[in-house]
């Protein structure tokens, strides 16, 4: 266990972007030692607050826009919540004309949002949803794809699989609300978030090989972890697609809800689930997403290994003394992220 964790402390580098996480990962697995990303510290400096649009009223009505066609700068919605929701942000795609296909102006933009929010101490939750009613995203756009040449697929997917490896490694909660339609490209996107709500008529499955390609970005190693290899292979080989209560049956979602009149149950609820997480320890959630996900890529003695370098790091925060007085004072404790 020492010799584990003498390796777990030894960082190869400081880790400032999702990339790197995802070697730092790989080297946990060889025993090569855990990088902490730079938002790890109690001491990181906090970016500039990201401006956007206006939110609604206590932050929980939709901004919808049902054009024939959106403008590229309205394709992803970014809405920082306020009031008692502040601290949540949410991601709305917004291609109704294409039924939110992942497109290469919404990769541009999803790349944009997540450099945005990955660094920003202020952001607690992030929800990821679509702004268009019975649609999550219907995976690749089909209609582009087909004008690319052979030579641009590759460095598309590529790009996009990057984006998503950038989604799933946001140092904060993350949660997709599926409220309609998640097929290829669309799963992949949710599978990348840590949390998966969907409404029981929401359809949801990795139907590439239809197309005979397969999912290429994050499904094929995304879907196995979540669900256990055998059902992952049955699913991607069938390109079988599940509703919200098949899905919650097998495990890859973890609640299932009925649509409401609005179309919008999961959004809800997901919203219920970012307000439980608003109250803790900033520093200690973002090094407990830190830890699980680090430590379920190796062996049990490193992975505990790693939960005591990553228990480290609260040690010295502000937060923690702050905790410990008000639970001496019976009071809510006011973290600061510190």
């Amino acid at each position: 266990m020492a010799a584990a964790a003498a390796k777990a402390s030894r960082a190869s580098g400081a880790l400032q972007a999702g990339s790197a996480r995802l070697v730092s990962a790989g080297c946990a697995r060889r025993g090569l030692g855990l990088g902490l990303p730079v938002w790890a510290s109690p001491r990181v400096r906090p970016a500039l607050w990201a401006q956007s649009g206006a939110p609604s009223a206590g932050g929980t009505a939709p901004w919808r826009g049902y054009s024939s066609e959106a403008k590229a700068e309205d394709e992803l919605k970014v809405r920082y919540l306020e009031e008692e929701n502040r601290g949540i942000v949410v991601l709305g795609i917004n291609r109704a004309y294409a039924k939110n296909a992942i497109s290469k102006n919404l990769i541009k933009m999803l790349s944009k949002a997540v450099d945005s929010l990955k660094s920003d101490k202020k952001v607690r939750t992030i929800i990821v949803r679509s702004e268009v009613p019975g649609i999550f995203c219907a995976g690749a756009d089909l209609k582009e794809r087909v004008k690319m040449h052979s030579s641009e697929v590759g460095p598309f997917v590529s790009k996009a699989r990057a984006v998503i490896n950038e989604i799933a490694n946001l140092p904060v909660p993350t949660i997709a609300a599926i409220d309609g339609l998640a097929l290829g490209g669309g799963l992949e996107l949710a599978l990348a978030c840590d949390i998966r709500v969907a409404a029981a008529s929401a359809k949801m499955g990795l139907v590439e090989t239809k197309l005979a390609i397969i999912p290429g970005a994050g499904g094929t190693q995304r879907l196995p972890r979540a669900i256990g290899m055998s059902l992952a292979k049955e699913l991607i080989f069938s390109a079988r697609v599940l509703d919200g209560q098949e899905a919650k049956a097998i495990g890859l979602i973890s609640h299932v809800l009925e649509q409401n009149k609005e179309g919008d149950a999961a959004y809800k609820k997901a919203l219920d689930l970012a307000r439980e997480f608003l109250p803790q320890g900033p520093v200690a959630m973002r090094v407990a997403k830190l830890a699980i996900n680090q430590g379920m890529e190796v062996d049990l003695v490193t992975g505990l290994a790693i939960e005591e370098a990553c228990y480290a790091q609260t040690i010295p925060t502000k937060d923690r003394l702050e905790g410990l007085l008000a639970f001496k004072e019976k009071r809510p404790p006011c973290y600061k992220g510190e």
